[in-house]
């Protein structure tokens, strides 16, 4: 859903323009990527931050959040103290790292992380405790008396001050996107704040939430643009995850062209 008001634009730009679009989680799409299927892609920022100098970014685009987002959530049952089990969502990667980086001071130091399929009620029987993002996470249900729900945004935001960026659009080495495309890009950019409205009332219902809901999480939850903010968040969440030893070097932010 937040990458709707950038890809119905995109879409309807390719063939004047002159590529193909292909649509995937953004994990898939770090693969082909990698493996040289794809060009450009939009790909999950722990990706990005552990390819390093192998890609480079687009400038100023981005899906960011500042503050809560309502879709990257942790679920318990118990306090965190006392998970012994977590499940965690199976598309979720830059979420898992994020994860490690906010609580992993606050679990057992025995707790077992389980990738699963994102049902949440599935999750929660099983384990004690869940990461679940994306869609599914927008309408996760009243999960019953005692569950606390953290959302890994406004945690991130409580402890670092700072814009956290979900993910990014990176270029592979040796691809020159032409004038066109860089273009279409930059438009759909431009536009996608007048998508919203429209992607709100045609897809809602599809996301088990109202139009209202699915817009406010658009306008008002997600950013497009990768400003300042989200570079310095971008930024700390480098480091932090080279810290934690989930990225094997803190490499530079390098982009296609001088932003």
């Amino acid at each position: 859903l937040n990458a709707l008001p950038l890809l119905e634009p995109l879409q309807r730009k390719s063939r004047q323009a002159g590529y193909e679009m292909a649509v995937d989680v953004p994990s898939l799409t770090a693969e082909e990527l990698m493996s040289g299927r794809l060009d450009l892609a939009m790909i999950p920022s722990i990706e990005y931050l552990k390819a390093g100098d192998s890609l480079s970014l687009l400038p100023g685009i981005c899906i960011a959040s500042r503050g809560a987002v309502w879709t990257v959530l942790l679920i318990s049952k118990t306090p965190l103290a006392e998970v012994r089990s977590l499940a965690m969502d199976n598309r979720s990667r830059t979420s898992v790292a994020l994860l490690r980086i906010l609580f992993a001071d606050r679990f057992h130091p025995e707790v077992k992380y389980q990738p699963a399929m994102p049902d949440i009620a599935e999750m929660l029987n099983t384990h004690d405790a869940a990461l679940i993002i994306g869609d599914p996470a927008l309408s996760v249900p009243d999960c019953g008396r005692g569950t606390s729900i953290y959302d890994l945004s406004q945690e991130w935001f409580n402890l670092t001050g700072n814009t956290f960026v979900h993910a990014l659009v990176a270029v592979r080495p040796g691809v020159s996107l032409t004038p066109e495309i860089l273009e279409a890009i930059s438009s759909a950019r431009q536009e996608a704040e007048g998508e919203i409205a429209q992607i709100a009332k045609n897809h809602a219902e599809k996301f088990g939430v109202s139009p209202s809901i699915c817009e406010d999480y658009l306008r008002n939850r997600i950013q497009y643009d990768l400003n300042e903010d989200g570079l310095r968040g971008l930024t700390v969440f480098r480091d932090l995850c080279h810290d934690r030893g989930l990225i094997p070097k803190k490499h530079n932010i390098q982009f296609i062209y001088p932003r």
